[in-house]
């Protein structure tokens, strides 16, 4: 198993608290994005921004490596 990049782990933490779940009990993330593509991507650019939509919310990632927003979604 390739490891997750850091920030992808921050948003399913982030999303798991927000469910009350654990991070093991939130959907695939490759169902909704290409993990290892994401990882390059992210690891290749410090200045990159990626958004992308999981589980009913929105995430986006950068710029720089610190920075996660998770949007919830609409209920």
């Amino acid at each position: 198993m390739i490891p997750m990049h850091p920030a992808l782990a921050t948003a399913l933490t982030r999303i798991a608290d927000r469910e009350d779940r654990a991070v093991a009990d939130l959907p695939p993330l490759g169902d909704a994005v290409d993990t290892e593509a994401l990882a390059a991507i992210l690891e290749s650019d410090a200045t990159v921004t990626v958004r992308f939509e999981y589980a009913g919310y929105r995430i986006v990632l950068g710029p720089g490596p610190d920075a996660v927003t998770v949007i919830e979604r609409d209920r």
